[in-house]
């Protein structure tokens, strides 16, 4: 049963390290130790979008990261391709099916080993609904070292109508709390002029609000513009207000 107390501190969270951290430990209470979040505004038919604008988030040691994200090998992971064609909760024992139904291309085939050899092997995947075509998330949860499947499904036999809600909301929450990658974090100013920018206000508007120099303002919306690798303030705007980069208060 989800504790009351423990919702309100989901809810109450203001910042995504501190929503992370808690989250990891709840889900290790249950058994899963490592978990990987991810998710994309910028999906295609053939790619997920720049990895600089994943909200991406996991507990794994970066001797397991650096390779299944820092060398993308998660382009090639069966669950993560389950994940982009389904919604909801997932058992890995679908792993064995798709081993033994001999469907798996050689790379991920190659995922599979490189998993076994960091003791990645039981767990269960949860792929978020989506409204957008563009975007979606998963979480994939990795059961402690030494746990079989059996006993992960028997976890999930008992507790996974919680694990999933608590895994929805907190996923909810993130959604909601700032987030982006320290090369495209905007400054104070920037944020200030993109707010007014979408708010309807010209350069001229902007310059005479802030009193500041058209000039100025222009070189804080070029600035804006290339820490989110965008080429128009429009752009920039939709991309800030997607990571919600505008209209937050400074904590």
């Amino acid at each position: 049963m989800i504790e009351t107390e423990h919702l309100k501190r989901l809810l109450n969270a203001q910042e995504i390290e501190t929503l992370w951290n808690m989250h990891t430990q709840t889900m290790a209470a249950y058994g899963f130790d490592r978990l990987i979040y991810g998710f994309t505004r910028y999906r295609t038919a053939t790619s997920l979008g720049d990895p600089e604008d994943f909200v991406l988030l996991t507990n794994h040691s970066s001797d397991y990261t650096d390779t299944f994200i820092g060398s993308g090998l998660y382009h090639h992971a069966p669950m993560v391709r389950w994940a982009l064609d389904h919604d909801g909760p997932c058992s890995w024992n679908v792993m064995q099916t798709m081993i033994s139904s001999g469907t798996l291309s050689d790379q991920e085939r190659k995922v599979v080993a490189f998993n076994q050899s960091h003791d990645v092997t039981a767990g269960y995947s949860i792929s978020f609904k989506s409204m957008s075509p563009r975007s979606k998330g998963a979480i994939a949860l990795t059961a402690r070292k030494g746990m079989d499947q059996a006993e992960v499904d028997a976890i999930w036999a008992e507790h996974g109508d919680d694990i999933t809600v608590l895994n929805n909301i907190t996923h909810l929450r993130i959604l909601s709390l700032p987030y982006t990658s320290p090369n495209r974090a905007l400054t104070k100013r920037q944020r200030e002029v993109l707010a007014w920018v979408g708010d309807g206000k010209t350069v001229q508007d902007i310059a005479m609000l802030l009193e500041l120099t058209p000039a100025t303002i222009e070189k804080h919306l070029r600035l804006a513009r290339e820490a989110l690798s965008v080429e128009t303030t429009a752009q920039a705007v939709l991309k800030a207000a997607f990571q919600n980069q505008m209209f937050v208060l400074d904590t």
